[in-house]
């Protein structure tokens, strides 16, 4: 990435400078070809049909529409939010609106694309009046999301927001304390890196500057594997 690029990329953050964090901390990121994935498109298949056609919780009743996740089922990168919110229920998409328009910048701001990551939350269907999930909603849907993760065998997992980083790590701890830190995740000890939820980070624009941090550290931490 030029540096001009990568300035243009982190006014979209609405963050005017950048100085590397150690020398030579970049990471140029490869998807796995599709044959060192194992990915079968008949497990995601019948994954999807169960996502649509679920009825474990009584988010059903009031959804529009499920929302599974989008992005490259090869992805190195698997990106986690808490719950669709109106729009996303509206469209079947995660991260559509100016928090998703947001969520794109600081993939670009570490040279991915929307299309190079899977994007999906924990919750697949919209709490009504956008609430936190509630704990029995979780643990409803968290199956979902752990096969959607062991399907795409990403690199590392990084999660936005204090809700889904409790659901997933199964902790009560505040996000200050769970930030900065390499997770492991699953089965496999997958790494994994919360940062905030790109909505919290327009009514707080101050802290885009944390979660640039936060974001050079998940490149990080993905290089290590």
């Amino acid at each position: 990435m030029t540096p001009a690029l990568r300035k243009a990329y982190l006014r979209a953050m609405q963050i005017d400078t950048w100085s590397a964090r150690t020398r030579g901390s970049g990471l140029a990121v490869q998807a796995p070809s599709p044959g060192a994935t194992g990915l079968n498109e008949a497990d995601w298949g019948e994954l999807e049909a169960g996502v649509a056609g679920c009825r474990r919780c009584t988010l059903c009743e009031s959804r529009t529409r499920t929302v599974f996740g989008v992005g490259d089922r090869h992805a190195a990168w698997f990106v986690v939010g808490e719950a669709p919110g109106a729009e996303e229920d509206r469209q079947g998409e995660p991260f559509v609106g100016r928090a998703g328009q947001l969520l794109n910048a600081m993939l670009r701001a570490i040279a991915l694309d929307r299309n190079q990551v899977f994007i999906a939350n924990v919750l697949k269907c919209r709490p009504p009046g956008n609430r936190d999930p509630q704990p029995a909603e979780v643990a409803e849907c968290l199956p979902y999301l752990e096969r959607q993760i062991a399907l795409v065998k990403p690199r590392i997992v990084l999660v936005v927001g204090r809700v889904a980083a409790q659901s997933l790590l199964g902790t009560d701890e505040p996000l200050a304390r769970l930030r900065g830190r390499v997770h492991r995740y699953g089965p496999d000890a997958r790494p994994l890196v919360v940062t905030y939820h790109p909505a919290y980070l327009l009514r707080s624009p101050a802290d885009k500057r944390k979660a640039w941090d936060d974001l050079r550290f998940a490149r990080e931490a993905a290089g290590r594997g």
